[in-house]
């Protein structure tokens, strides 16, 4: 079978096409632009065209073609025999023991201790997951052997409406992803049906912390975590903050149902590293001056709160600095009050805020002509926190940063590429 994907550089369009990659199908893609997925994918075998989508790409005789939930519906690209990524990875879940790590937050995290704790148990699962592991040679996608499944299930778009699976994982629920949901209600709304694809023999393993997902749980069998549950955890975790405790427990939960013994999980939780752009922390060298460097993907205000809190937790005595790149005009408008609040009460010597990263697709011009960095700083109104252009903030670092100082690189955008980091 021949497969395109439009988007193929996205994070989880990228894992399903070395899905049908590794199940032997000819697989070939476009985007927008060059990234180190596509790089990757192209050292694959699979061909991709880059630049502006045009219908030539779309080889003549492919069977199906699968597209990024951020393409528009008139893309040249989109023929009738077009489905969505969520679509297709709605199929999938039928096909499989799916377990579903769902929330506004963690689910990357969790997917990969969760992953890395099955493997380690014989249970060889095939993975979908938005973020890369250096246990899966770099990239976001393992092939196993058996019936189950591990995939992230975004609640943006509603795209896990799509899917049916297992085991449902809620992490936390939060106001998120304003350019489509109403408001908090249209969320929780959204979440409550999609509880009710769980398979009727299912299992729903919850947060007990917290109160979004008890609203809608309430009346139902839930198997619950909590971060109370998780002195033990504290003493083998080498990922910092209650927010990867929390992760953490939430796999306890699902190794549970499916008879892993503790112990395996444990020493699985004991040997994680992290993931990619998820607390990753380096040492690197900046003018002959030893720093820190941490590249977290933290956009959301909450995300963010906890990483930095994390962050001053490891490092109590180091100067700390924090570059953030907000991601989506939308976000930064409509949690604008929350950006604010977590930037004005964050313990950090100094944080530099650059403009905001511009979506492709899922920016509105209204809403980005009433939001900007420049205005987020204003109001932070702190002596601590600067605004600079992104072309700028290099030359600040290297000016500044002292032997020992801690440098987070925080936001969902290119931020990352800052420092150069790799």
């Amino acid at each position: 079978m021949k497969v395109h994907f439009i988007g193929i550089g996205g994070i989880g369009v990228s894992a399903l096409a070395q899905y049908y990659l590794a199940k032997g199908h000819k697989v070939s893609g476009s985007d927008l632009v060059s990234s180190e997925i596509t790089e990757l994918l192209k050292e694959k075998g699979i061909h991709i065209s880059l630049g502006p989508h045009k219908a030539e790409n779309v080889p003549k005789d492919v069977d199906l073609v699968i597209y990024s939930p951020a393409v528009q519906e008139d893309n040249p690209e989109r023929t009738n025999r077009a489905i969505s990524y969520p679509e297709a990875l709605g199929k999938l879940t039928k096909e499989y023991f799916t377990i579903a790590v769902s929330g506004t937050h963690g689910k990357s995290t969790t997917c990969s201790m969760l992953s890395l704790a099955l493997i380690k148990a014989g249970f060889d699962p095939t993975v979908i997951i938005g973020t890369k592991l250096k246990e899966f040679n770099n990239t976001n996608f393992r092939i196993g052997e058996s019936k189950y499944l591990v995939i992230e299930a975004d609640e943006w778009n509603a795209s896990f409406l799509n899917y049916y699976p297992q085991i449902i994982v809620l992490t936390n629920i939060e106001r998120e992803h304003l350019d489509y949901y109403r408001d908090l209600d249209h969320i929780l709304e959204t979440y409550k049906e999609y509880i009710s694809h769980l398979s009727s023999d299912g299992v729903l393993i919850v947060n007990g912390d917290d109160e979004n997902i008890a609203k809608i749980t309430n009346n139902l069998e839930t198997k619950k975590f909590s971060l109370d549950q998780g002195e033990e955890l504290k003493k083998i975790l080498k990922v910092p903050g209650d927010h990867n405790i929390s992760n953490a427990l939430a796999v306890l939960e699902v190794t549970k149902v499916l008879g892993i013994p503790k112990k395996v999980v444990y020493e699985s939780l004991a040997e994680y590293q992290g993931a990619w752009r998820r607390f990753e922390t380096k040492e690197r060298m900046i003018n002959n001056q030893k720093i820190t460097l941490i590249n977290d993907y933290g956009h959301h205000p909450t995300e963010i709160r906890a990483t930095l809190k994390a962050t001053r937790e490891k490092f109590p005595n180091k100067r700390i600095y924090c570059v953030f790149q907000p991601h989506q005009y939308q976000r930064t408008y409509f949690l604008f009050d929350d950006f604010v609040k977590v930037f004005s009460n964050a313990s950090i010597d100094e944080i530099i805020i650059t403009d905001i990263y511009d979506v492709a697709g899922r920016e509105k011009s209204e809403i980005k002509d009433k939001v900007s960095s420049k205005k987020l700083v204003a109001e932070i109104n702190k002596d601590s926190v600067k605004y600079l252009e992104k072309e700028d903030i290099k030359k600040y670092i290297e000016n500044n940063i002292r032997e020992r100082d801690v440098v987070v690189i925080m936001g969902a955008g290119d931020v990352y590429k800052i420092l150069d980091i790799d």
